[in-house]
């Protein structure tokens, strides 16, 4: 879905205003709860958290990771988001606004990541190979690989 949103600006769009009518475009099961996507930015970085317990959009993107369960980081990234995407290896700068999303059982995220430069080139499948679990929870960014 990220690498046909990357591709596809009306697709995009759809996504961005409806993640489960979207993934039902592309025969995808997305589940029952709402999922929104909300998108980074140059200007703005989202992560995604649930503080009560693990509520994570895991018909689009499998298992929640362990860590992503843990106490530790449900407490830490709505205190200290730039902290702990630094320990995922993740540099936000200053100037660019971090906004943390709480999941429920009602509302789910997902995060639209920043598509990478020098990827221009690339189809949706290429794209979709770039594409992680992390960086749809937003501890991450998209990277082309050097090499």
């Amino acid at each position: 879905m990220v690498a046909r949103a990357w591709l596809d600006p009306d697709f995009k769009a759809r996504m961005l205003e409806d993640v489960n009518e979207a993934a039902r475009e592309m025969d995808i099961d997305a589940g029952s709860i709402p999922i929104r996507a909300v998108e980074n930015t140059s200007g703005i970085h989202h992560v995604i958290v649930c503080t009560l317990c693990s509520c994570y959009p895991r018909h689009l993107i499998g298992l929640p990771p362990d860590w992503y369960k843990s106490r530790e980081y449900r407490s830490r990234v709505v205190r200290e988001p730039r902290a702990v995407l630094t320990e995922f290896g993740t540099d936000i700068p200053d100037d660019v606004e971090v906004r943390v999303h709480d999941s429920t059982a009602e509302l789910r995220y997902l995060v639209l990541p920043v598509r990478p430069q020098g990827s221009e080139g690339m189809d949706e499948d290429a794209l979709s190979q770039l594409i992680t679990r992390d960086s749809m929870i937003g501890v991450t960014t998209v990277t082309i690989e050097k090499g």
